[in-house]
């Protein structure tokens, strides 16, 4: 009688690929271990980085709860945290699809088993499975999306991508607690070319019974897989940098060449126009900044601030999806000599900023003492020696060390200084 093949994903002979089995699959998820384990540590910094407690305007992920429960005062040194850090986590993200695509590929037959729990401990695992699955294509899909800048989200990036990272992070733990014992004996067992047989019969619903014939061995599969990597690698680092590297990140939407020359020829989110700057309120007969602190309210134009002592910083800026600028040079007014200003000479405190930004998740920013404090934290007028373009905020934007992007405020109209904690 000829021998039919299979026809349901849950039969044991119709998942045929000779590569599936306990070897290639541990080998993958130890380095998903690693790798996922850092993306959610760096994330979480980054959560910290925005100052969430501070005030409401910083927190795009209201009712957290318990799961704020290490935040704590972002720091101004080392001026490049924020920009290692979440560098780390987007490129590390892109990096790591190769890798849990192939692994998804690699335990597929298991979705499919019947029956679909044979025990309380098995159903367990089961929906720790599809919950692991679910939070991984979900946490992945989201942040390349918004790496895009293509928000395609039912509601806000920012509470979807913080809670569902929860989620999945908790059933990855648990699906590592299960499994990496077996994947060390399984490594372990291949290494040393020994229980092979107990090896098959522990992860059985890997290997085929009936497997294909061979067109790549194991190992050569790992390499194209790291190969997939390097090549996400290649094509997005380089937004991380300026000049001829950002080029080479084909694939992120603020590679390739800078946008434009010059002093100010350097990255930017969103344009002045984008966000709705009306030229008029910009010009230096028009515009004040009104500054609000303890001793009342003054407003100072552009030729008053220009009369304050200047100061000279290089800084970069880094932003939430993981591309930054080298540093550039600020000048300006120090925010601690404004805080004086208005009453606060020996004890600058936390200061509301706001912006002529018309639209946007951030035309406001709140930043703490530590930060206003920072000798290298200013209202800057100039970069690079040339006065603000209106894209990169003119007549006056915030520079602050280690922040993150957006909470330095561009087209900056008040700053309020008092206690935001």
């Amino acid at each position: 009688m000829r021998d039919l093949a299979p026809r349901l994903p849950s039969s044991p002979g119709f998942w045929r690929s000779p590569l599936r089995g306990p070897w290639f699959t541990s080998v993958l998820g130890f380095v998903l271990l690693v790798g996922i384990t850092v993306l959610f540590v760096t994330g979480l910094l980054s959560y910290a980085a925005y100052n969430p407690d501070l005030a409401p305007v910083n927190d795009k992920t209201p009712d957290k709860g318990v799961l704020g429960f290490y935040l704590f005062a972002w720091p101004t040194d080392p001026p490049w945290l924020y920009r290692l850090t979440q560098g780390v986590h987007v490129t590390l993200g892109l990096v790591l699809i190769p890798v849990l695509l192939a692994k998804l590929w690699s335990v597929v037959p298991r979705l499919f088993t019947l029956p679909p729990a044979r025990s309380v401990a098995h159903a367990l695992e089961r929906i720790s499975l599809l919950l692991l699955v679910g939070g991984a294509l979900f946490e992945f899909v989201t942040g390349v999306l918004n790496i895009q800048l293509d928000y395609l989200f039912p509601g806000s990036f920012y509470p979807l991508h913080f809670y569902g990272a929860w989620v999945f992070f908790a059933a990855f733990a648990a699906h590592a607690a299960l499994k990496t014992p077996i994947a060390l004996r399984n490594l372990r067992a291949m290494r040393e070319l020994r229980n092979l047989r107990a090896m098959r019969e522990e992860r059985d619903d890997l290997v085929s019974p009936r497997p294909a014939a061979p067109t790549v061995s194991r190992r050569g599969a790992l390499w194209f897989v790291g190969g997939g990597s390097l090549l996400m690698f290649a094509t997005n680092a380089g937004r991380s940098f300026d000049g001829p590297l950002r080029a080479t990140a084909v694939l992120s939407p603020h590679g390739g060449p800078e946008p434009g020359s010059g002093p100010n020829g350097f990255q930017i989110n969103k344009t002045a126009a984008h966000v709705g700057i009306d030229p008029a309120e910009t010009r230096d007969d028009t515009w004040r900044l009104v500054v609000t602190g303890r001793s009342g309210t003054v407003r100072l134009g552009r030729a008053e601030l220009l009369a304050m002592e200047q100061h000279s910083v290089a800084l970069p800026i880094a932003c939430v999806e993981g591309w930054s600028t080298s540093d550039q040079w600020w000048r300006g007014v120090r925010l601690r000599d404004l805080a004086a200003r208005v009453g606060h000479e020996d004890d600058p405190p936390d200061v509301f900023v706001e912006s002529l930004q018309r639209r946007g998740a951030f035309r406001s920013g709140a930043l703490r003492a530590n930060q206003v404090a920072d000798p290298r934290s200013l209202l800057a007028l100039y970069v690079n020696g040339e006065a603000l373009s209106a894209d990169h905020g003119h007549p006056a934007r915030i520079i602050v060390p280690a922040a993150p992007g957006v909470l330095n405020t561009k087209w900056v109209a008040r700053m309020t200084f008092g206690d935001l904690g």
